[in-house]
């Protein structure tokens, strides 16, 4: 009976631990024009997926079928099948798509039209435009609200963040911010959408009710020229507790307290993290380095990089599928 029961128990840690921690992340390679697949757990690569040229903005759907990769210099987002690793459809959402979100729900997609200053926003399913969003010139940055009654886009050329209605699909609020956004994040209760200033070399913190910037976070990092301090994309650790910037020419990673907004630690990566993706369980932090052709991960418990595997060229976002 003894040995039975310790052989149903370790069935059943393998199923969960299967069914928690197995998983694929996808690497755009906006040089490439491809998609690199890596096992999250061995991080040997699975695929190499042909895209459309110029492959940037990427996610996964709610449900975790499906990868949207934004395909600027064709003008579609090219829709991958996680299962087979394949592009099994497309869809049009106008001109230059850079950097894309979806909805809590999964039945829409809101996309930063760059050239066009514009948000499309349209059906997951079959592609149908819901609407066109005037926003400020060079959109990119793309964000969903996790209760849905907000997005917002961030553009660079205006250095704003947007604040569109998700019912009217009106703009609500244009909030300025420091030279050339690039990526806004909120934090894990909503509360806060942080976003960060590429050319200002700094991140707002925007309070969402109010849309007042209730502080600005600097860095510093000794014997980095300060111009070469660029923050891009972010992620909040599981807890909330941090907010992981990436640096982009500093080659560094920071770790930002989000109730002191101070600056934890800086962990170096390779040369210029671009967008970075956390592991759903909180474990792992992957990075997307740009000049170095390559992804590193940091154990989050430790705040330290483990390892760097080698993806294709000029990888740009990162996208994690169960």
């Amino acid at each position: 009976m003894k040995i039975t029961l310790v052989i149903i128990v370790a069935f059943l840690i393998n199923v969960y631990a299967d069914e928690t921690f197995a998983g694929k992340l996808f690497v755009s390679n906006e040089r490439d024009n491809t998609v690199t697949v890596v096992d999250s757990e061995s991080l040997e690569i699975i695929s190499i997926i042909p895209t459309g040229r110029r492959p940037r903005g990427i996610i996964t759907s709610i449900d975790n079928k499906e990868i949207f990769v934004c395909v600027g210099d064709d003008d579609r987002i090219d829709v991958i099948d996680v299962e087979t690793l394949k592009v099994v459809r497309t869809l049009d959402p106008g001109p230059d798509p850079e950097l894309l979100d979806t909805d809590p729900s999964g039945e829409r997609i809101y996309i930063a039209n760059e050239d066009d200053a514009m948000v499309t926003v349209m059906k997951v399913t079959d592609g149908e435009v819901l609407a066109i969003i005037p926003v400020g010139v060079e959109p990119e940055g793309m964000r969903v609200h996790p209760d849905n009654h907000i997005t917002v886009a961030t553009s660079e050329e205006t250095s704003m963040a947007h604040f569109i209605d998700n019912e009217t699909f009106e703009l609500q609020d244009n909030i300025l911010v420091d030279t050339r956004p690039r990526h806004a994040e909120y934090t894990r209760d909503g509360k806060q959408v942080w976003v960060s200033s590429e050319i200002g070399g700094t991140v707002s913190v925007i309070d969402v009710d109010s849309r007042e910037i209730v502080h600005k976070v600097r860095f510093d990092i000794k014997g980095i020229r300060p111009e070469l301090i660029q923050p891009i994309g972010m992620r909040m650790s599981k807890d909330g507790q941090y907010a992981f910037v990436a640096l982009g020419p500093a080659n560094h990673i920071a770790v930002v307290d989000t109730k002191s907004y101070e600056v934890k630690k800086y962990i170096l990566v390779g040369q210029r993290p671009w967008h970075i993706e956390i592991h759903p369980d909180g474990s792992k932090l992957y990075v997307a380095n740009g000049l170095t052709n390559d992804m590193t991960i940091i154990d989050v418990s430790s705040l330290k990089a483990t390892k760097s595997v080698p993806v294709g060229r000029l990888p740009w976002g990162i996208a994690f599928a169960k």
